[in-house]
């Protein structure tokens, strides 16, 4: 397996305020990973260092052969070509079809075939049980096909590693459950995932890496 992330003795901050600090930990291709913890033990922090939305304060820290410590700006977008990123809120566009939402990413991250185009984003919305919803706006969704379709968007441009915060936690436990099922299948198929979830069924139902952030700092368990 390929090692996809690094962190040796890093320190985290946020707001001047230690979030984390002596960090050590690696990640390697296909692992699924657990992030646990109360609200505000920096789980998110975590997360956002690893596509560079918050800096590293001290440590060394690679992600897919960037140095996180001295990457620039400029390179950001072609880190984050290379990652997916689910929010628990979706963040999708509320004016465009689910199709146009997927459409634009391509877009902007450099596609330029329409035909091209439109056949990967029917191959990604099959792949998450969505092609026949991909004239619908967003808000003619459930919540789990909503998030079904962030998935989708996840995964356009091939990511090595998913980054999931709180998937699930809007969602009732039957959809959470099928949001897991596409999530962990993803894993399985060699992508790396990433999730923060207060929910501590799933690692039981759909096993991986149980990291637990605690006190400022990443406690890290073997696969449950």
């Amino acid at each position: 397996m390929a090692e996809l992330i690094e962190y040796k003795s890093v320190e985290i901050h946020q707001a001047d305020q230690i979030v984390l600090h002596d960090v050590n930990l690696t990640v390697q291709s296909g692992e699924m990973i657990y992030l646990l913890g109360k609200v505000g033990s920096g789980k998110s922090s975590f997360m956002k260092t690893i596509y560079g939305a918050l800096p590293i304060a001290f440590g060394q820290a690679r992600v897919l052969d960037y140095d996180m410590t001295r990457i620039r700006r400029s390179k950001l977008p072609y880190l984050r070509r290379r990652l997916g990123i689910i929010f628990q809120d979706y963040k999708l566009l509320t004016d465009r079809s689910v199709e146009d939402n997927l459409l634009f990413v391509l877009s902007a991250t450099g596609w330029r075939d329409k035909k091209l185009m439109r056949n990967h984003v029917h191959e990604v919305l099959e792949q998450v049980g969505m092609a026949t919803k991909a004239y619908k706006k967003p808000y003619e969704l459930s919540g789990g096909e909503q998030q079904r379709v962030v998935i989708a968007r996840s995964l356009l441009n091939s990511p090595e590693i998913i980054l999931a915060d709180e998937p699930t936690g809007n969602l009732d436990v039957e959809t959470g459950r099928e949001i897991m099922e596409l999530l962990y299948s993803i894993s399985q198929a060699g992508i790396t995932v990433i999730m923060s979830t207060h929910n501590l069924r799933w690692p039981e139902l759909f096993p991986g890496k149980k990291w637990l952030f605690e006190n400022g700092e990443i406690k890290l368990t073997a696969e449950g």
